[in-house]
This record gives C-alpha cells, structure tokens and sequence, in this order.
C-alpha cells in the first residue's frame, strides 16, 4: 500500500483551525503526507500544527448542511496527547476526502509503515539506546558479586515465555529446567524474575499469578524452588497480589509456600484492564467539561474513580516497599497475567526505594527494564485512548502506563527536591508511548522489536532525551540529590490531579510557566549567589594566608633586627680587658672633675 492512495487531497487552502483555548481561528493551509497533518499560515511567528497521524484517536464528522445542501463542513480530531482540535473546510468534496484520508492514515494496521521507521534524525546519535539498559548492565554489579544470581538464555527464542526477554536474571541455583516447569504453571509462562534488589539484600520478584484452567496441576515444585531460592536468611516472604479479589484471582496455597505470606492489595476492583480506561474517559470528559459548576465537577472527577486507583497504587507499592526496606523480607508481585497492575505496584516500589529512579537515566533505565522488557504490551494498550467510543475500540486498550506516571508525579509533588525530572518528562513519556518518532515503544513485547528490526531500523527515544542540550530542558531546578527512601502519604487529601497533563488543553497554563520561569530565575539566582560566595570565600582564604605569611617574614625581620641591635649593645659594652681600664680610668677622671 502506498499513502498516495489514501491522501485524495494533499493540499488545501483557506481551512479554518480551532482550538480548545484560542477565541479567534487560523486560516491557513492545510497540507497531508503520508505521516503528519500540518497547517500553516505562512506568516512569520504565527501559530502552526504539525499532527501526527497516529497522534489521532477518534475523527468526529459535523457536515454543514444549508437548506438541504452540504456545504462542506467541521473535522473534529479528538488526538492521544488530549487535545481536541476543529478542522472547518468550506468545499463538500475536499470535506469528504481530508477526513476520509485522516481516519485511514490515523488507523493503519500495519506497524511498519508508521512514523518511526521513516524518520531520519537530523542531529548526531552520541549513545544508542536500544543498548543502555540492557540486563548484564542493569544487574551487573549484582551478577558479578557473588554466587546468588545467574543470567539465564533459556527464553533466547522466546517460547518459554513470548512476554518476557530473552536474557534473564534468575537465582544461580534453579536450572533452566526448573524455570520451564514454573513458566508453564504460570499464566502466559511469566515465571517469577527478579525484579529489584535493595540495599539490604531484600529482593522483589515479579511473575503471573497461577493458571487455574481446568485440567492444570495445582503444585509446581520447580515454582516453589524458585520462591524459596530468594528467602535466604528471611524465615518468610510476602505474595502480593495486586488483582481484584474474585475467581479473577488465583494465587499460591498456603499448604505449599508455607513460608509465604499472602498479601492482597488490589489497585482496583475491576476483571478487564480496560476498566483503568473507562475511568480515564470519564477523568478527561470532566477535566475538557469547563462550563461547570464546581460541586458537579468535584463529583464527576469523584465518579471517574481515577484518582482512587492512583491511591490504591501508591498504597500497594507502600507496603511492598516496606516489606524490603523495613522487614528485610522478600517480595513475589503479581496480579492477572503480570502485565499491568504488577508492572505499576513493582515500578512504583523501586522509586519510592532506589533514588537512582529519581534521576533522567534511571527513569528510563526502570521504564526499560520493567516496561519493555518486562512486556507491557504498548501497541495493544495504547492502539486506542480515551477519545475512542467503548464500542469502537478493544477490550485489551488501558491506561496502565498513564496509571503508572500519574502515581510518579504524585511522589513528585509530594518530594519536590527528590526528582532530577519533574512532571515535562513524565509528560514526555506518556506522548511518545502513544505517538512518535522513536521506535523504543513499538511493538508488544521484545519479540515483537526483534521481527521488526526495531533496533537497526529505527533512532531510541533514550538516545534523543540524553542529547545535553534535551537533558538540560527537562532538570528539575529545585533537584537536591537525596539518597533516602521517600515514603509519600496516601492519604486521599494527599492526592492532587495532574493538571499540567490533563487541563493543559482546556485551561491555560501561562501563569504557570511564568511561576516555573521565576522558579528557574531564582534557583539560577541563588547557583550565581552560591558560586560567588564560594569565589569570594576563597579569595578571603588566600588573602589571610597572605596576611599571615607577610606578618610571619615581619615578626622574622623585627626579631633578626631585636637580636642584631642587641649584639651591637653587647658589643659596646663589653670590649675586653683593655677597654675596661679605660673605662675605668675616665670614669675615675669624670668623677674626680
């Protein structure tokens, strides 16, 4: 297929753009490639749009209809990134033709013809990325220092498990026949796989909750193994499931982990992760809604539920964190298949323990290891977002990923000084794993990158954000480095909305800029004020120095010139035997005048 067979109409002046904050409209001209919607004014300064086409979610036709005649009519593109803009064109055909055009280029099935595998960077790649985080690097010190832990190949072809990587750390004393064993009493093969090792030697473990299909043995010794295997010294772990309670819900019997402690934390009560995305429908339907009242829309925004499961998330990832940090105990999470409730609570927890996650690289280090490799599958998730009708899109659509940034950027604003980012780098990422340029987010899983060539035939999102002068927009000015365990309240007053993501586009947030450019001003103020202090210190330092040595080479020169006057004293007065007598002598002659 060829995208000039679905753009019927490239090119189109004297279309009309609205926006959700502007009061006037752009007149300008439309043009459609084969990847992005742009329009321009061709004015200087003036406001243009460059769209991509997978940035669209739902296209909403309002024909213009005059007396029984069409005339023309208003594109209405509901986009992933929140946005709603309106598209008025005066022609029927070109009406017909660009949201016809649209619609298909917005839905193409196929993954390679999408964005990332054509764009060619315009700046020099310094790092790749699609090798930054890989497991022998993320684990090496932990590899390396001892016997405890091994890196596994036994998933290099992907059949063990299709969800999982192809290397993996598992414990240096169960075989890879023990691991096939436990990926088949696992749903979808997720057996558990070291997830994060703390400080004290408390490990965390992630894996899919057991099968409970008719016909599937109840007990996996080799599964138990690898549980036991973690215990070490701790007379016993936690299980934490994060799925709702219910037949949903299977988990380990107590008869056979008996060392095992079961914890249930459900992050909601829900038996389809597109229940996360009927609540995120609702979150925006009442954020875009600015008309009304405030008591109707603290209700609405009550309804939705959202800000509920973000709390039920950080709550979860409270009590996992500490079982590690507190109790020194290890911690198996799962919850369903193991591909979203889990991959939050286990994600949420390293941030909340390991400050390495607060900086740039460790976010993405953990999105790599825990999202990617760990198989969230984000072309099904995110194929569909918030704008698209229920009966329109797929069962298997969520906002997980979204679930998992909004509960960061609660950390966030409850520890300020903590985060070398701040909330435009979570923005950031919730963009780019919807739409984008980079290819980091194709794909289901790393199987999926592998058969698309992901790695040789598109640019890393990480080799673009870890450009200098890309780091440098997105360092939090107020960053202290703090290496301690940041323990968030969850109580429910404690929990904000993240406007600068899901108001940006109906309410204006100039004045926040203008508070964030002052913020910026003052703390580069005070970085001026410090260096200077610091210049001025040590000048005083080298001038007391100075001070001393010159007092010291004084007290030198008047001491030698004490000791020399006093040698000449002693000189006079003592010129031997012969000056003596005539001393003597005229002090007798003085005496007698």
């Amino acid at each position: 297929m060829e995208f000039a067979e679905l753009i019927l109409t490239p090119k189109l002046d004297g279309v009309l753009l609205y926006d959700q904050l502007s009061d006037r409209p752009i007149d300008g001209t439309l043009c459609i490639t084969g990847h992005h919607l742009i329009l321009s004014t061709r004015k200087e300064g003036a406001q243009e749009l460059w769209l991509l086409h997978q940035n669209i979610d739902l296209v909403e036709r309002k024909p213009n209809i005059v007396n029984n005649i069409l005339e023309g009519g208003t594109i209405i593109l509901k986009c992933k990134d929140l946005r709603i803009i309106a598209l008025k064109i005066a022609s029927p055909q070109e009406y017909f033709n660009i949201s016809n055009s649209i619609e298909q280029l917005s839905n193409l099935e196929e993954t390679r013809m999408l964005y990332p595998f054509f764009y060619i960077p315009m700046y020099n790649i310094l790092e790749d990325g699609y090798s930054l985080y890989r497991p022998e690097q993320e684990f090496g010190k932990l590899l390396a220092n001892g016997d405890e832990w091994r890196l596994t190949t036994v998933n290099s072809s992907y059949q063990v498990c299709p969800t999982y990587g192809a290397r993996l750390v598992v414990a240096r004393s169960i075989t890879d026949e023990q691991i096939i064993q436990s990926a088949a009493f696992r749903d979808g093969g997720r057996f558990p796989v070291l997830s994060y090792r703390h400080a004290n030697g408390a490990v965390m473990l992630r894996s899919a909750q057991p099968l409970a299909a008719p016909g599937v043995t109840k007990r996996c010794r080799a599964d138990e193994a690898i549980l036991n295997a973690v215990l070490g010294r701790s007379k016993k772990g936690f299980i934490f499931d994060t799925w709702a309670k219910g037949k949903s819900s299977t988990t380990e019997t107590d008869q056979h982990y008996s060392q095992w402690k079961k914890v249930t934390r459900p992050i909601g009560q829900f038996s389809s992760v597109s229940a996360l995305l009927d609540s995120f429908i609702k979150l925006m339907e009442a954020c875009n809604d600015v008309q009304c009242s405030s008591d109707k829309w603290l209700t609405r925004l009550e309804l939705s539920g959202w800000l509920g499961f973000v709390l039920n998330a950080l709550n979860a990832a409270c009590v996992v964190a500490q079982c590690l940090d507190q109790e020194g105990s290890p911690v198996l999470v799962h919850g369903g298949k193991g591909l979203d409730t889990t991959l939050v609570v286990t994600s949420l927890v390293q941030i909340i323990l390991n400050p390495d996650s607060r900086t740039i690289r460790g976010l993405q280090a953990l999105i790599d290891r825990e999202w990617l490799q760990g198989g969230y599958p984000f072309s099904t998730r995110h194929k569909h977002s918030c704008y698209t009708p229920t009966n329109q899109r797929r069962k298997s659509s969520s906002a997980t990923f979204l679930l998992f940034l909004d509960c960061v950027y609660q950390l966030y604003a409850q520890f300020p000084c903590s985060f070398e980012y701040d909330h435009r780098l979570l923005v950031t990422m919730f963009e780019h794993s919807y739409f984008s340029q980079y290819g980091t987010f194709l794909g289901d899983c790393e199987r999926d990158r592998v058969q698309l060539k992901v790695t040789t035939r598109t640019t890393s999102l990480w080799s673009h954000l870890n450009r200098p002068e890309v780091v440098k927009s997105l360092l939090n000015p107020l960053y202290e480095p703090n290496p301690a365990v940041i323990w968030p309240s969850v109580a429910p007053i404690s929990i904000v909305l993240w406007s600068e993501l899901y108001t940006r586009w109906s309410i204006d947030q100039s004045q926040l800029k203008i508070n964030f450019g002052h913020i910026q001003a003052l703390v580069s103020r005070e970085k001026d004020l410090r260096s200077r202090v610091i210049k001025l210190r040590r000048q005083l330092a080298d001038l007391q120095r100075e001070y001393q040595l010159v007092r010291s080479e004084k007290n030198g020169n008047d001491s030698e010139e004490l000791h020399h006057h006093h040698h000449r004293h002693a000189e006079m007065d003592d010129p031997g035997d012969d000056g003596d007598e005539e001393s003597v002598s005229s002090d007798a002659l003085g005496s007698s005048k």
